[in-house]
């Protein structure tokens, strides 16, 4: 299979590339189950890149089913080493307007029960995750928004909450008075989890509206959120193709060894079927068994 070294998942509204070229579909299963569905490679600005709809074709899967382990082991397999993620938040700021685009540089994890790890059964790793984006990956990402005319933000806290309801009225208030920006229902677990495959990871926050703190929040239809969505594609797919324009081959940022010091267990603890179905990420730290 081709190494691909560019992935790009799409959020809602995002449902393909079109400057893709060359396309073929892959579909691949992994030792966590089945991803959202088949990977598109194909050829972007001269780059080869693997792209996977986040909620599957038709826009089928809730963020709460999301399969997130398998579409990033996916993308590991494929020989991603850069992911760029496109998702439709919601603004907890007055700044942050409807079509504006946020780069966040953090988390808070307002999820439940969901898996956020590779590891266990038998196999111990702690990674480091006090910068949970690429800072590299989110500067180019930046840069690429402003190339593309959008009103861009670096920087900012993504909330991540469980959905797939919105938040109350207490709760929007109570994540403003934390300073928190922006919220949606999904990239946590893709951080995190990107992080431990040691794949570098940003995210291109596209804001639909303003959460239920705004006093005009019970004005915005639905019609208005699909109408911002789909403009907000157009705008993702440009800063997408801009960004993949600029990505340098060689890696310098502390993403592409973050499992150096992080695996904990003894080697020759590790249960056989562990050590096979998590190869991909750990094998060049592990000696044969």
């Amino acid at each position: 299979m081709e190494a691909v070294q560019i992935g790009i998942i799409g959020g809602s509204g995002l449902y393909d590339m079109a400057e893709v070229t060359d396309r073929r579909e892959v579909t691949l299963t992994t030792p966590f189950g089945e991803p959202s569905g088949p990977y598109l490679l194909g050829t972007l600005r001269g780059k080869r890149v693997a792209f996977l709809a986040r909620h599957g074709a038709g826009h089928r899967l809730s963020p709460s089913e999301l399969n997130f382990r398998a579409n990033v082991y996916g993308m590991k397999v494929l020989g991603v080493e850069y992911i760029l993620s496109a998702s439709a938040v919601g603004s907890l700021k007055q700044e942050y307007a409807p079509l504006d685009i946020v780069i966040p540089d953090q988390f808070i994890d307002r999820t439940r029960g969901r898996v956020s790890t590779f590891f266990g059964r038998g196999l111990v790793a702690h990674v480091g995750f006090a910068h949970p984006f690429c800072k590299h990956l989110s500067g180019i990402a930046h840069e690429s928004g402003r190339k593309a005319g959008a009103t861009v933000h670096k920087g900012g806290t993504y909330v991540c909450m469980e959905g797939p309801q919105f938040s109350t009225l207490a709760e929007s208030n109570l994540y403003r008075s934390w300073g928190a920006d922006i919220i949606g229902m999904t990239n946590l677990q893709e951080a995190k989890l990107a992080r431990e495959a040691e794949i570098c990871y940003t995210t291109i926050a596209l804001v639909t509206d303003y959460d239920c703190w705004h006093p005009d929040h019970d004005s915005v239809t639905v019609e208005m959120i699909i109408a911002n969505l789909t403009q907000n594609a157009k705008t993702a797919q440009q800063i997408i193709a801009n960004a993949v324009e600029q990505l340098p081959y060689a890696r310098t940022c502390e993403c592409a060894s973050a499992l150096k010091y992080a695996l904990i267990t003894r080697p020759d603890a590790i249960p056989e079927q562990t050590r096979k179905d998590l190869a991909p990420l750990v094998g060049k730290y592990l000696q044969p068994a």
